[in-house]
């Protein structure tokens, strides 16, 4: 069986997981320094961290106490046996044994449930502190961050999932279950010493040798832990993306193919999960094998000074006892291991994307309130982060109070100058002007208040289509969502429904979610207003209604618009024709149409498009 699996292929067929196994020292090292990480956290609850030690030093004391009582009993009964009468001393025996465990029960349940229900708390606290904080912190960075292939939903899910889980079940582990066994280890290990040192010395060479055990099943198991990271992340992916193409799928009949690709999978993990419960049941079986041998030699030491006269025979079993009260938590050292290796594969990823400070959003900067909307590009380049170049040298201007079309086919590069304008991106090159300061100078948040982005297809969120338009400003009045509700003539619909405007927005028509979206706009009252396709994936007669709606939006404003609808393209009183990342023309409607170029041949191709000549005869004939 090898000790590093190579990964295998998913079925998008590229590796897993390229990174290479971490090494011991690297290990020692990444762990202290998620530890000094994760004590950030544990920081605030530095009382219930103490409660929790102090109960569980008091807790491994109770455990040992039923050696002590063993250890009476039968020593006891041993004299008892020998007594003419042994009934009377018997029962007397049986009254105090019966009264010590007793109280030891009674106190062992306060202070198991203290400790537990204080790491429990402990464990909590910690899961609810990093899931929001992560969420805080990737909520601050550059949209470039969800486009990485690296970040897709389904990867960043199960990296912050499983990296929040293996760092709260650490905790769990430790103050929980681990540090009640280590506790009443140590305190064995004591008595032992303190009764006989050769006792002692049994019980404590156990411990490296467990030790050296267990860190060799963690090493062995590491690289196949860590290609199972890889599988869930991939499965994870597939399901999303499964969720979202569903309706593709069902068209062409591919539902078994998709199955399929989900089993190979699933047959990968499973067979990865099968190959890490052997190499665990070989080294349980090892460590049991060892337990034993400690205990025969226990008994045969404790005989030994038995005979010597130098112990009595109840000292067998006391020993006994004591030494599964050591043997007990260095036997489950592999856990501790387990949950060590899930940190660092998990958690590794976790702080990445934590700490990524790179990936922040410049936010603050030069005030952006009171926008009039000239915007100019000088020179601009850019490259997204998947290597394509979607910009070259662009060089247009954007007056204020005006309504500036951008034209061109498909992938021209229309939406990634939208995209660069409201700073989700930052140029490669050149310089994107404001009113005349950098762009890139501009406070990011006042900005965004400043600037309406309505797209193609505008995210509706769950929950009612009051607070979906309400989005728009968290202060506004209900009267406020009404009016806004009317200016994108959404009003009529909404109140026909049986909850009006507390119905769930998520139920309404493509066409009503764009109008929700337009409603937000309109709520919002930005002095510049950037629109991408708004209309494409709509009907003609929700088209004629959002188009209303656009023209109530474009007045008195700063409106930048990619469209392949004519009428909209008409509308515009500047037109930025793009081709293949380059401005090859700029003017109005009538000079580009002038000049037989560029402009002429999409516009050509458009009228061709919607047949007019039929058209007109229709509508004369």
């Amino acid at each position: 069986m090898p000790n590093s699996p190579q990964p295998s292929r998913t079925s998008l067929d590229k590796p897993l997981d390229k990174k290479p196994p971490i090494k011991k020292t690297e290990r020692g090292a990444l762990l202290w320094d998620i530890l000094k990480k994760l004590a950030v956290f544990a920081a605030p609850y530095k009382t219930l961290i103490i409660a929790t030690l102090i109960l569980t030093v008091l807790g491994s004391f109770t455990a040992q106490v039923n050696a002590f009582v063993l250890r009476y009993t039968v020593d006891t009964l041993t004299e008892i046996a020998t007594l003419a009468d042994p009934w009377q001393a018997g029962l007397r025996m049986l009254g105090i044994i019966s009264a010590v465990l007793l109280t030891k029960e009674i106190l062992s349940i306060f202070i198991s449930f203290g400790q537990r229900f204080f790491g429990e708390k402990i464990r909590i606290n910690l899961s609810r502190d990093l899931s929001q904080k992560i969420i805080e912190r990737i909520l601050t960075y550059r949209m470039a961050f969800y486009t990485s292939s690296e970040n897709d939903s389904g990867k960043l899910q199960t990296r912050i999932d499983y990296g929040v889980s293996s760092l709260t079940s650490l905790v769990q582990n430790f103050f929980i279950d681990m540090l009640p066994l280590f506790a009443s280890a140590i305190v064995s290990l004591m008595i032992m010493f303190s009764t006989n040192f050769w006792i002692g010395l049994v019980g404590l060479i156990i411990i490296p040798i467990y030790f050296f055990i267990s860190q060799k099943q963690a090493r062995r198991l590491q690289g196949f832990r860590r290609q199972m990271r890889g599988y869930r992340e991939a499965k994870s992916g597939l399901v999303i993306s499964l969720i979202n193409s569903i309706s593709v799928v069902k068209s062409f009949v591919r539902e078994s193919i998709e199955a399929e690709k989900h089993l190979t999978i699933q047959k990968e993990m499973t067979d990865n999960q099968l190959r890490i419960r052997s190499i665990g049941f070989i080294y349980d079986a090892i460590k049991t094998f060892i337990e034993q041998i400690g205990v025969v030699v226990i008994i045969l030491l404790t005989a030994y000074f038995v005979l010597k006269g130098e112990m009595t025979i109840g000292m067998i079993l006391f020993h006994v006892m004591l030494f599964q009260n050591v043997a007990a938590p260095i036997r489950q050292l592999h856990r501790i291991y387990d949950q060590i290796n899930n940190a660092l594969t998990y958690a590794e990823g976790f702080f990445e994307i934590l700490e990524d400070d790179e990936q922040v959003e410049n936010i603050s900067g030069r005030s952006s309130k009171d926008l009039k909307g000239h915007i100019e590009l000088k020179n601009v380049d850019f490259t997204y982060p998947n290597g394509t170049q979607a910009l070259k040298d662009v060089s247009f201007t954007i007056k204020p109070n005006r309504i500036t079309a951008l034209v061109g086919l498909s992938g021209a590069g229309k939406s990634t100058i939208i995209s660069l304008l409201v700073k989700f991106y930052a140029p490669d090159a050149g310089m994107i002007c404001l009113d005349g300061h950098n762009l890139a100078d501009c406070d990011t948040h006042e900005l965004r208040q400043n600037i309406g982005l309505v797209l193609q297809s505008n995210h509706i969120f769950s929950g009612t289509i009051s607070e979906n338009i309400r989005y728009g400003d968290m202060n506004a009045t209900d009267e406020d969502i009404i009016i806004a509700a009317k200016k994108a003539s959404i009003h009529e619909q909404i109140i026909n429904l049986s909850k009006g405007y507390e119905s769930t927005a998520k139920s309404l028509s493509g066409g009503q979610q764009q109008r929700i979206a337009l409603a937000r706009m309109f709520l919002k009252d930005p002095p510049i207003v950037f629109l991408d396709e708004p209309t494409a994936s709509l009907d003609a007669i929700a088209s004629q209604q959002v188009k209303k709606s656009l023209d109530l939006i474009k007045k008195d404003r700063t409106v930048i618009m990619v469209s392949h609808n004519i009428a909209q393209i008409i509308d515009a009183d500047d037109l930025v024709v793009i081709e293949d990342g380059r401005v090859v023309e700029t003017g109005t409607h009538e000079a580009l149409y002038a000049q037989r170029g560029k402009y002429f041949e999409i516009f050509s191709a458009m009228s061709d498009s919607l047949n007019l000549d039929k058209i007109s005869q229709t509508l004369n004939g």
